[in-house]
């Protein structure tokens, strides 16, 4: 249907703006770095963005979670498709976004070491797959420290694909078409068998 591919290319629109942006805005704290000799810090990286996605008005729906570690310690930012932005302890954005804030709201605590917090992160996510169709299937985990990122890709897969348990395919000639240009209205169908069916 139309308005599926649209919604597949808006979408792969989208993901490609926010991986030009991404390269663009690595590129532009890497120039910071070098003009200013210090490291830059997160919340110039959240600067660039919000910008960007302000100039646009929301019109390329990108909702966004940046993270990072500098001199003032590690910070996450939500950034909504629209510009705005919260710093939090933790945030969630997304389809999947309200089932996840609320194992995040049920399990955080602060001063947890990293194993606890990679679990509660797993937990999130897993419950934003779980309760929303459109998340994906695998739980991808980033650990960033200062100097270091660890990307655990997949960290666990949470549904996996199953086989098909019939065969769907239909013999030519299933459906009748009367032409490929030609519509027949629906008054001009005749009703060949009917049953009534009571609903209990």
């Amino acid at each position: 249907r139309s308005s599926d591919l649209t919604r597949l290319c808006a979408r792969r629109v989208r993901e490609a703006v926010v991986s030009t942006q991404s390269t663009g805005i690595s590129s532009k704290m890497e120039l910071l770095k070098l003009r200013t000799g210090r490291e830059g810090r997160v919340v110039s990286a959240l600067r660039m963005l919000k910008q960007y996605l302000f100039r646009y008005q929301g019109y390329i729906s990108a909702a966004l979670v940046l993270g990072g570690v500098d001199v003032n310690g590690p910070a996450l930012y939500t950034v909504y498709p629209h510009g705005s932005t919260d710093k939090l302890p933790y945030v969630t954005m997304g389809s999947g976004s309200l089932a996840a804030m609320s194992v995040f709201e049920d399990g955080f605590k602060m001063g947890m070491n990293e194993e606890e917090a990679k679990n509660l992160v797993f937990h999130a996510i897993r419950a934003g797959i779980v309760n929303d169709l459109g998340s994906g299937s695998n739980v991808d985990i980033t650990v960033i420290r200062k100097g270091n990122v660890e990307v655990f890709r997949p960290y666990q897969i949470v549904c996996k694909k199953s086989e098909r348990a019939g065969d769907y395919t239909f013999p030519i000639g299933t459906t009748v078409v009367t032409s490929s240009t030609e519509m027949v209205p629906f008054s001009a169908l005749t009703v060949t068998d009917e049953e009534v069916m009571e609903i209990s």
